[in-house]
């Protein structure tokens, strides 16, 4: 089951429990023959307990990497419980998609795959207490309301307690979870009220959260050394002189396999502690068989590029009109090349996860943002069934799309078997840094026509990045429907690809953290060739508000959603109306990512080479509710400083098949005295809430350069903003 649907499969599980409460588990209808027991170990799961005592426990069904789903998921079930949040206490699930559908964290998906259906849960289960409460006192359901943890009978104010209605209401016949009836959103009083994450105490203290603090008893530390080169694998190791390091308890080659994201082959260490196997690790001397890749480098990526731009595209994507026609008929026309680089994740915490296996059950700690991705991986590897692992959900000290592959928790579950005890594998930052996912690359030969009247009539891209025939490496594609498709009468988008020797994948807003970059940076160009204000030239595009779509639907773009933050963003941010200081300039852009529609304008300051970035002004659309507008703020904010750090002065670059950047001090984010200020400014819009943790990166990136370009009369057709000689101020 991908995912959980209240539909007509759906039911309610009700259990009472010890000490007078009651177990609430919306569950998918089993497969038929499914036993009682069954049914009720899957009930063991349950998203809502409510104890006798009055406290409410409301499990967090996804996995938690900063994004806030910890907090806001039983946001929305304690919403429609009527729960008082003081009385909440959140666990986090395990990983269990029979019990709790689809669980990862990726695409912004959390809040529009679970807002009504976790909210139908919390009715349920008020809808039961009202039901316990009206048969207590003998009165109409209908004179009773429920809300602070209690149900109150309206004429006599009478009023029970949820902990001492639990137990009665455990006994009640299970609502029909698609007919329960939600509440108003006018009388929401935990959904839309600023929210402090349920894990932010234990953060700010530094208690043990994170995957890397884990222990389990009995357990070893261990280290993996893979081939510097993609792909390579081990010619020999010396393991021996390795197993006789003080505290090393084995050392042995893994084999491996060709899967990039699966288990490579390399070296394992275990050993008493994690000093003492970064310690053996430094004797380590391996010899490689480097494959393939070992002659790659960024210079010759580039180069090729290059040739495939000189020529006509492999295949076409997108063809609206005669592109041909309209430029050479245009009354300006204007070409630019753009580039942006491969990029690393670079989360706090290095990829590390903790396994233990004993015969065929493998019982796993991890950080992973796709659970039932890495179970199937581990099951596959380890020739066991994947309903004989456990996976525990542990926070993630970030993700931003890296935990979304596999590679840790496979590899530690390989040790783990053959070390014969629990081991936790802990990555280095430069093992996160040169064995990472990564951004992937990508060159763009653009064109585009303007008319007399500065109309943009015609635009072609020749778009090269990685892949094989007609098929992208991960993440490194792009959609036909990607703006400004739709919008230009003549309309080209061409492709080339290059062999993907390098590991890529999905980084935050995976496609549009780039691809804003060059349409956004390239429609700024055109604004100026045209005479044009920006924001005026940029409304003139999108036209009149309208839903624009292909004829099967796919790709919806609404041009009504992005005109209105476009203006909010150009009022708060006083665009034409604020007079600046010499060498300040104003840029902006907006993008449609993730179901969600942004605007943004960054004010930066350029003195010679120095550029340092006063202040960020966003508008966003992302529906007709703010699930919390605390965390809503710290997403947004986090994301433009993310992007920020992006495009100053990160990129990954390689030297004979190997990572050059290793750690923080040559792949360098942003520093607290760089981050501006970030206004934030939500326009709601009669659609159903969508999600928040990438859709605010890919906007600040052209506006930023854009701001450059306003400030200096410098244009930035390459990142990061070092290739043109920039640095922060």
């Amino acid at each position: 089951m991908d995912a959980l649907r209240l539909d007509r499969r759906a039911f309610l599980k009700v259990t009472a429990l010890a000490g007078g409460g009651m177990l609430l588990a919306p569950l998918i209808e089993p497969l038929a023959g499914a036993t009682a027991a069954e049914l009720e170990a899957r009930a063991l799961g349950a998203f809502v307990r409510i104890g006798g005592d009055g406290v409410i426990t409301i499990v967090a069904k996804n996995p938690e990497i900063g994004q806030g789903v910890k907090t806001m998921l039983p946001m929305l079930i304690a919403e429609e419980l009527g729960a008082d949040w003081k009385d909440v206490r959140i666990e986090q699930a395990v990983s269990d998609p029979a019990k709790y559908g689809e669980q990862f964290a990726g695409g912004s998906r959390a809040t529009p795959n679970n807002y009504e259906d976790q909210r139908r849960v919390g009715a349920a289960g008020r809808q039961m207490l009202i039901a316990a409460a009206a048969a207590t006192w003998g009165v109409p359901e209908s004179q009773c309301t429920a809300s602070a943890s209690a149900v109150v009978h309206t004429p006599s104010h009478r009023k029970m307690s949820y902990g001492r209605l639990a137990a009665r209401a455990a006994t009640l016949p299970a609502p029909d979870l698609k007919s329960v009836v939600l509440k108003d959103p006018k009388d929401f009083t935990i959904i839309g009220r600023p929210t402090r994450g349920v894990d932010t105490p234990a953060i700010v203290t530094g208690r043990p959260l994170y995957g890397i603090d884990i222990r389990v008893p009995g357990m070893l530390y261990a280290v993996f050394e893979k081939c510097p080169v993609f792909g390579g694998k081990v010619a020999s190791a010396n393991v021996d002189a390795v197993k006789a390091e003080s505290g090393v308890r084995n050392a042995f080659v893994v084999e491996g396999g060709s899967a990039l994201n699966g288990l490579l082959g390399g070296v394992a260490i275990v050993a008493d502690s994690g000093w003492d196997a970064a310690r053996a690790r430094d004797k380590l001397v391996v010899q490689w068989n480097e494959g393939a890749a070992a002659e790659l480098s960024s210079a010759k990526l580039a180069g090729r590029a290059a040739e495939l731009a000189a020529g006509p595209p492999a295949r076409v994507l997108r063809k609206d009109g005669d592109v041909g026609a309209a430029l050479a008929g245009a009354a300006k026309t204007v070409r630019a090349t753009y580039a942006y680089p491969f990029l690393s994740h670079a989360p706090l915490e290095p990829q590390n996860c903790t396994a233990r296996v004993d015969g065929n059950k493998v019982e796993l700690w991890s950080s992973t943002q796709t659970p039932q991705q890495g179970r199937q991986l581990v099951a596959q590897t380890l020739g066991v069934a994947e309903s004989d692992i456990t996976i525990h959900m542990v926070r993630a000290g970030g993700g931003y799309g890296r935990r979304l592959s596999n590679d840790y928790l496979v590899e530690s579950a390989w040790i783990a078997r053959v070390a014969g005890v629990p081991v936790q594998l802990r990555w280095t930052r430069e093992d996160d840094m040169r064995h990472d996912f990564y951004r992937p690359a990508g060159w763009h030969q653009l064109e585009a026509g303007l008319d007399a009247g500065g109309k943009l009539v015609a635009w072609r891209d020749h778009f090269i990045t990685f892949g094989e025939g007609e098929r992208f490496a991960p993440s490194s594609g792009m959609q036909p429907t990607e703006f400004p498709a739709r919008f230009v009468p003549h309309f080209e988008l061409g492709a080339s690809v290059m062999p993907p020797l390098v590991p890529t994948g999905a980084l935050r807003a995976p496609g549009s953290n780039a691809l804003a970059f060059v349409f956004h940076s390239f429609l700024d160009e055109l604004a100026h060739a045209a005479g044009a204000d920006p924001v005026r030239f940029r409304l003139d595009l999108l036209g009149e508000p309208r839903l624009v779509q292909e004829a099967d639907g796919r790709g919806p773009y609404h041009a009504g959603r992005m005109r209105a933050v476009l203006e909010t963003v150009a009022e708060r941010s006083g665009w034409g109306r604020r007079a600046l200081p010499e060498g300040s300039g104003l840029g902006v852009a907006f993008h449609y990512s993730h179901l969600g529609y942004f605007a943004e304008v960054v004010e930066a300051r350029v003195s010679g080479d120095a550029v340092s970035v006063d202040r960020v002004w966003v508008a966003a659309d992302i529906g007709s509710t703010i699930i919390n507008p605390m965390n809503a703020v710290h997403q947004v904010q986090g994301a433009v400083l993310d992007g920020l750090g992006q495009a100053m002065a990160q990129e990954i670059t390689l030297e004979k098949g190997r990572t050059v950047q290793a750690n923080f001090h040559d792949y360098v984010l942003l520093r607290h005295v760089q981050a501006p200020p970030v206004d934030v400014h939500f326009v709601t819009s009669e659609n159903p809430p969508t999600g928040l943790g990438e859709p605010a990166l890919p906007p600040v990136i052209p506006a930023l350069c854009n701001a450059i370009f306003a400030a200096s009369g410098k244009r930035v057709r390459e990142l990061p903003l070092s290739k043109a000689g920039l640095r922060w101020g």
